[in-house]
């Protein structure tokens, strides 16, 4: 089993080079066949790309592409994916508010357990975490019920940025969002396919503000909220 980390990437040159030595010193288990890291820059309008482009030189299982325009997340990751080798696909965000130490948990979990969707959870207990905004975190608790109602599935944290599928099931589902929904619609759409197909994994959360640089803001809220009715309640395709 091979494994490839989407790395979606934007105005991030001052975080993504410790993300990825972060990356590159993680002990994976021996049961995988091999890592790759693609990172796709979504039109950093910083010199993420610069860094990047040194920092990967003469590292072959790096591969690095650019949007030449400004998609969002979603866009990234789908482009990313498409690129990538692998049998199972973890995305991981650029931004150091979730830790890469905790991905060999998820691959175990999926290992251990026969799943082919993780998903970490800032908010399941067993882990230290530095407290995080109480507006956010009550957001997160409503957009999160709500749809474990509308797909009859307990869930802890849809918005979490750690998600580690396997090809398999990548494959059958058809994504379109481009910007923060992303997460909503893998979920919803992955568990409309197979109920018992995914396990959540407790994770690290270091959380940004606004000012430190944190991208998802009130209008990104709403957007969320339709894609939640979207695919949970009008169940479109």
């Amino acid at each position: 089993m091979k494994l490839s980390i989407i790395i979606p990437l934007y105005n991030e040159q001052s975080n993504i080079i410790t993300v990825l030595e972060q990356l590159k010193s993680i002990k994976f288990p021996e049961y995988l066949a091999g890592v790759e890291y693609v990172i796709v820059d979504d039109c950093s309008k910083d010199n993420s790309f610069g860094v990047v482009s040194a920092f990967i030189q003469d590292k072959p299982e790096f591969v690095l592409m650019r949007h030449e325009h400004n998609k969002g997340k979603g866009a990234a990751v789908r482009t990313g994916i498409a690129k990538a080798q692998g049998d199972v696909f973890l995305v991981q965000d650029s931004d150091l508010e979730l830790s890469p130490s905790d991905i060999p948990s998820m691959i175990e979990a999926m290992q251990v357990l026969h799943v082919e969707f993780i998903n970490g959870s800032r908010y399941l207990p067993g882990i230290a975490r530095p407290l995080a905004s109480y507006k956010r975190y009550w957001g997160n608790r409503i957009f999160t019920n709500l749809t474990s109602i509308l797909i009859n599935v307990k869930l802890t944290d849809m918005a979490c940025g750690y998600k580690l599928i396997h090809r398999n099931l990548y494959q059958q589902i058809d994504l379109k969002e481009n910007r923060f929904g992303f997460e909503a619609e893998l979920l919803i759409k992955a568990l409309r396919i197979k109920k018992n197909n995914i396990a959540e994994v407790p994770v690290k959360y270091f959380p940004r503000n606004s000012g430190e640089g944190k991208k998802l803001n009130n209008k990104d809220a709403f957007k969320i909220l339709w894609t939640i009715f979207k695919y949970g309640f009008l169940r479109l395709k």
